[in-house]
């Protein structure tokens, strides 16, 4: 049974630590209203940018001789898996969920027989997929150091992307990052941008539209399509930033929330035992009494 004065102590340590849950969570709410705003001012431009190649794959004649970002390699043996997560943790499962879908595909690719690469976007994705499949990883990024996301982070990334599949380094490239939906939802996604993926759309991102190009196709392909890769990375950025702050706010609330109840029970206890004690010396005093 701990002393009253361990009690007092543990109380006045679970308070402290309430005080510090409840600012972290105003903090978050603080920023994840800016990074709802940037992450559902940039789904419109991705997705009509992401139409823009849907149907420049459906309108190609010659997959020989179109453009490899576009319709990749023709070959699956060969895949590059990019995990975005945060760099800071203290945000519920936010980087776990990543990291469990993405763990999923990379056993599924592994016993296909498959090459499987990995670049990893945040140091906490990083620590837990070192751990099974560390000779896996050819880079690791970090933006520790930057305040707010921001297109230059992700046109390295895309960048760094476009340079090893030059390199035949692999045919196909997935994007796992967290789809923000609303403060206590946010969905893993696992997005194919290398080639365009066709299949599991709706009929309304595939209509056929006729595009004409000035001043060549080639020559706006080949400054499009590597934009194309960047701005996928830029909007799955924009997610996670809004999907890792609404996971913040939700596990900070319930630290808060589970802060007072441990404080409820510790003040219960805390009273109970000097009840006892209170109870215990009364008795020890009425016994002296009554010897004398």
């Amino acid at each position: 049974m701990p002393s009253l004065d361990d009690l007092k102590k543990r109380i006045k340590s679970v308070k402290s630590t309430q005080k510090i849950t409840k600012a972290m969570k105003m903090v978050a709410a603080a920023k994840l209203r800016k990074a709802q705003e940037s992450a559902e001012k940039g789904r419109p431009y991705s997705q009509k940018m992401q139409n823009i190649m849907l149907n420049l794959t459906k309108s190609i004649n010659d997959p020989q001789n179109a453009p490899k970002l576009l319709v990749g390699t023709g070959e699956d043996k060969k895949y590059l898996c990019v995990v975005l997560t945060a760099d800071r943790g203290l945000c519920g499962g936010f980087n776990s969920n990543i990291c469990k879908l993405s763990k999923t595909n990379f056993k599924k690719i592994l016993n296909e027989g498959k090459e499987l690469s990995i670049i990893t976007v945040g140091s906490k994705g990083y620590d837990q997929i070192k751990r099974e499949y560390s000779k896996h990883v050819i880079k690791k990024f970090s933006f520790k150091d930057k305040k707010n996301v921001s297109f230059n982070e992700a046109d390295e990334v895309g960048k760094e992307i476009i340079s090893l599949f030059n390199q035949n380094k692999f045919d196909k490239c997935i994007l796992f990052y967290n789809n923000f939906k609303n403060v206590i939802t946010q969905i893993p996604q696992a997005q194919q941008i290398i080639p365009v993926e066709t299949k599991n759309l709706k009929d309304s991102d595939t209509k056929d539209f006729s595009y004409e190009f000035e001043p060549e196709e080639d020559e706006i392909l080949e400054d499009l399509l590597p934009k194309n890769i960047s701005t996928q990375v830029f909007k799955a950025l924009l997610e996670n930033a809004a999907s890792e702050q609404g996971s913040r706010m939700t596990a900070m609330d319930n630290a808060t929330r589970n802060a007072g109840d441990l404080v409820e029970k510790l003040t219960i206890d805390y009273n109970r035992s000097r009840q006892a004690s209170i109870t215990k010396e009364l008795i020890e005093i009425i016994s002296g009494a009554e010897s004398l």
